[in-house]
């Protein structure tokens, strides 16, 4: 598989050692550096792994609707409008966007999806997010992505932390909250605290390497997809 790698920080030499170990190839390194590099590049890789920044979106999804190449995404922080365009872009390529490629956290996911809102008639829901104090991003992708699993519909309201005199804990809300220090890959646990009764569930990163896999596996099964915006539950289960 010949990949372009956009955004060259942690994750992206991760990737870029992982994907080489593989017998993968590396066509291109992208980043805000050398973005309009993509205007007049051909199509010279299967596919883009995506984990840069909100800010080249627009760049890659240009470059994806004139080529064809798959795009697998994995930047989080990623505003409404740059959803958007990935989305748009799936008219032209398969494309992908997730939080976070761990297949445990798809697994997760898929028993909030399930089970959730069983549990909210008379659970009260508590989501807690710890990352590495370099994250620019609170709270992280993965948080909003479990918080998606859990209401859909957003019928609840979020509670981004709490302070002073709250009063009464609501029956439609949903905490978030976000802890940030040391190296910490990613711990994410969600609690239902019920009537003399606690349900947690929690997934631990001890490294990055986790999302690597999780995104070369994933774009393995992308690249052999039409064109289509494409979940990783499509993907996966």
């Amino acid at each position: 598989m010949k990949i372009i790698i956009a955004g060259y920080g942690r994750m992206g030499k991760l990737i870029e050692q992982t994907a080489i170990a593989r017998g993968h190839e590396i066509a291109a390194v992208i980043d805000m550096d050398n973005a309009a590099d993509l205007e007049k590049m051909d199509r010279i890789a299967d596919v883009i792994l995506d984990f840069s920044g909100p800010a080249l979106v627009p760049q890659l999804c240009a470059y994806v609707k004139r080529t064809g190449t798959a795009l697998l995404s994995g930047t989080t922080g990623m505003p409404e409008d740059k959803l958007a365009l990935l989305r748009e872009a799936g008219q032209f390529a398969p494309v992908i966007y997730s939080g976070n490629y761990s297949t445990g956290i798809a697994v997760f996911r898929e028993i909030l999806e399930k089970y959730a809102s069983l549990l909210l008639e008379n659970f009260d829901c508590e989501i807690v997010e710890t990352h590495h104090n370099q994250k620019v991003d609170a709270p992280s992708g993965t948080a909003q992505l479990l918080y998606e699993a859990i209401d859909p519909n957003h019928e609840y309201s979020v509670a981004h932390g709490r302070e002073g005199i709250v009063g009464k804990r609501p029956q439609k809300e949903i905490g978030m909250h976000s802890l940030r220090g040391g190296t910490v890959a990613g711990i994410h646990t969600v609690s239902f605290f019920g009537t003399d009764e606690t349900i947690e569930i929690t997934h631990t990163a001890t490294s990055r390497q986790i999302f690597v896999n999780g995104a070369l596996n994933t774009a393995v099964k992308l690249i052999q997809k039409p064109a289509g915006y494409y979940s990783l539950k499509e993907l996966l289960f």
